[in-house]
């Protein structure tokens, strides 16, 4: 993750957005000022933008780009150190048959198992993010919480994906949430940290944006829909609010920041969906692992999958693909 801005090297903030994080009154305002949501719009457009085709030669462009976008992830109680090992492999070498398949965005695990996976994944290029901050509830103390990130990044964690808490934004409490996010970004150091907003239980498209634009304002890298734990999951009408969100932002600020949708993605075609959404409503700039991210387990597989249809022509069953 190298094209983010969000560090000390990134242009400033305009006076307007800092203003907005004065203080608890600020803050409120600026985010219930924010536009609200044309429910209907948003729906009707994700739903265009989901009936694209692609041509042959694209859809190989896009199915490559797709699998070099996933966080291949585990997040079991049952998880093991053999597990991530064996999660490192297919992140490394998704089709061993198929040397020019790229390799896979990131590893996600918890933190205790991080180190597993730093070691796993030493020298491929491969990041390793792990979930934080009492994930997937968050319901913990603060302290938890930044013990929980200490543990992910001094254990070697590239990234960190939070969750935000819920039940305060709910309640109006915005600069609590603002204040935590970066009590973890600035626990993470170097390690980029992605925003879990879990917009299943936010209720409403304008607490979407008013979270994504509390995330963004609070300093996040990424922002991220869901925790995988919550139904609905990812949606393309709450992913293309959040791509708008990064889009804005990016062009009030010059900083870029990514968006990474999770749960729920398991087809080819769910993704050429979101590729199409990212291109459309963020821009082509987005098209880049750096920005955008897939947050999935079975997704690659079917990637890879259609992959060697279009290399081979013809379909090759799941037999020929590791299936987790």
């Amino acid at each position: 993750m190298t094209a983010t801005t969000s560090t000390s090297a990134a242009p400033a903030t305009p006076a307007p957005l800092v203003d907005a994080t004065r203080d608890d009154a600020s803050l409120r305002r600026f985010l219930l000022g924010l536009p609200g949501v044309d429910q209907v719009g948003v729906e009707q457009r994700a739903a265009g933008l989901g009936t694209r085709s692609i041509k042959k030669d694209a859809k190989r462009w896009a199915i490559d780009t797709a699998i070099s976008m996933v966080d291949l992830t585990t997040l079991e109680g049952a998880d093991t150190q053999g597990k991530v090992r064996a999660l490192a492999a297919k992140a490394v070498r998704p089709d061993p048959e198929r040397q020019d398949t790229p390799r896979v965005a990131a590893v996600c695990v918890y933190p205790d198992l991080v180190a597993t996976a730093v070691e796993a994944l030493k020298g491929s290029g491969v990041h390793v993010a792990s979930v934080a901050t009492g994930f997937p509830a968050g319901r913990t103390s603060r302290e938890v919480k930044l013990a929980d990130t200490r543990l992910a990044v001094e254990s070697g964690a590239d990234e960190v994906d939070m969750v935000i808490d819920r039940g305060a934004f709910l309640e109006g409490r915005y600069m609590d949430v603002f204040e935590e996010i970066q009590t973890v970004k600035a626990a993470c150091g170097e390690a980029h940290l992605k925003v879990i907003l879990e917009t299943g239980e936010l209720a409403t498209y304008d607490n979407v944006r008013r979270a994504s634009w509390l995330a963004l304002l609070a300093g996040g890298d990424f922002i991220k829909t869901s925790t995988g734990k919550v139904s609905p999951a990812a949606t393309l009408p709450v992913t293309h609010i959040m791509l708008q969100a990064v889009h804005d932002w990016h062009r009030q600020t010059g900083q870029l920041r990514g968006v990474k949708p999770a749960g729920g993605i398991r087809t080819t075609k769910d993704a050429i969906k979101y590729l199409v959404a990212v291109h459309e409503v963020a821009g082509e700039q987005w098209l880049t692992p750096d920005l955008f991210r897939f947050g999935a387990s079975s997704l690659l597989n079917d990637l890879l999958l259609q992959r060697r249809t279009q290399v081979d022509g013809h379909y090759s069953g799941p037999d020929y693909v590791t299936v987790d």
